[in-house]
Formats: C-alpha cells, sequence, structure tokens
C-alpha cells in the first residue's frame, strides 16, 4: 500500500479466485466507509513478478481515471480488463482531450445554432452505426436515399474525411464518442432499430 505523488493511494494485492484481487469483498467495505464521498478505484491486471508492477499500476491508473469520468457522482471501480470497446478506452481519456478531438475532428457539425448541422450530425451518426449502409440510413431517417448521399458529402466536405475509407469512418466514431462528457455513450445504442453486434 501506498500513495503516488499525486496523492493517488494504491495497494498490490494477492491474486484471488476472483481474479481481481479479492475487490468484490473489499471495494463494498471501503466505499462504505464514508458512503457521501465518492470514491473511485482501478484494477490493473496481475503482475507475474515485479518487473510487471509498473504495467499493472498504469492499467489500475487508467481504469481510475475511467471510473472517475463514467461515474463521477457516486462511488465505482473499474477492472482494466472491462475496457474492451472503443467507447470504454475513451473514458479514461481526459474529458478536456475529448472535447479538444471532437471539437477539432466534427468541427461545424456541432454548431447546435444551425438546424443542417444537427441533421448532418444525425445522418453521420446513423449512418456510422448502420456500418455505412446508404440504404438502412436512409430508411431509419426517414429520408430518400441521395439526401442521405447529399448529407454525407456536405459532411466530408465540412470534415475533411473520406467515409468510404474505414480510418476516416473511425476517426469519426471516436469523435462522436468524444462530444459525450463520459465518452461512453454509443449513438447505436440509441436507436432500437440498431443491428446487432
Amino acid at each position: 500500500m501506498g500513495r503516488l505523488p499525486d496523492g493517488t493511494a494504491f495497494a498490490v494485492v494477492p491474486e484471488t479466485a476472483d481474479g481481481a484481487g479479492g475487490s468484490a469483498e473489499f471495494w463494498p467495505l471501503v466505499a462504505g466507509c464514508e458512503p457521501s464521498v465518492p470514491l473511485h478505484g482501478g484494477i490493473g491486471s496481475a503482475a507475474d513478478g515485479p518487473q510487471d508492477l509498473n504495467g499493472a499500476l498504469s492499467e489500475a491508473r487508467y481504469a481510475l481515471a475511467s471510473a472517475r469520468a463514467t461515474v463521477p457522482d457516486s462511488s465505482s471501480v473499474v477492472d482494466s480488463s472491462s475496457l474492451t470497446g472503443l467507447d470504454t478506452l475513451l473514458t479514461g481519456i481526459p474529458a478536456e482531450v475529448r472535447t479538444a478531438h471532437s471539437s477539432t475532428v466534427l468541427g461545424p457539425l456541432l454548431d447546435t445554432r444551425n438546424a443542417s448541422a444537427a441533421a448532418r450530425l444525425k445522418s453521420l451518426e446513423t449512418f456510422l452505426a448502420h456500418n455505412g449502409s446508404w440504404a438502412r440510413t436512409a430508411e431509419v431517417l426517414h429520408l430518400h436515399v441521395n439526401t442521405v448521399r447529399y448529407r454525407i458529402q456536405r459532411i466530408e466536405h465540412f470534415t475533411g474525411r473520406d467515409l468510404s475509407r474505414l480510418y476516416d469512418r473511425l476517426d469519426l466514431w471516436a469523435a462522436l464518442l468524444c462530444r459525450t462528457p463520459s465518452a461512453t455513450s454509443d449513438p447505436r445504442a440509441r436507436s432500437s432499430t440498431s443491428p446487432a453486434r
């Protein structure tokens, strides 16, 4: 047990049968000490020896950042092994960095005063959530496919991205995820007509 230079406490505990160092047993006790104060914890992977402790600590710190960003007002613990998707991975990145990335990549699409920008943003979310399918996007948005094509062309113009390229799609998807406060809001989850993963 110790304290890092930034004041964060840490503990190295033996791995238990649950693979989490007994966190299922001790976390409720720690969080319950002062229920009015939100406490956050992060768990790194098991270290096979002293040489692996720095890596495990880095993972735990990233998981801690995710716990703080995801549920800032209540106690929570995040295991680094649960950060398996882009949306959960982004939760460990500071909010200022996520916001800057989103603003830089999406630019004028985030102008809330502009109805056209809002429509383009919704079109982008839907287009990416439906794997770039023009027809499915048009169906979900109740638009003609040519309208969807026009909106996507405008999005490409404003963002400087080519939505026929996977790299650019991923960049825009990450920017969409980054615009939410906790970076966990997945646009696919908003629609009951979303394709299964």
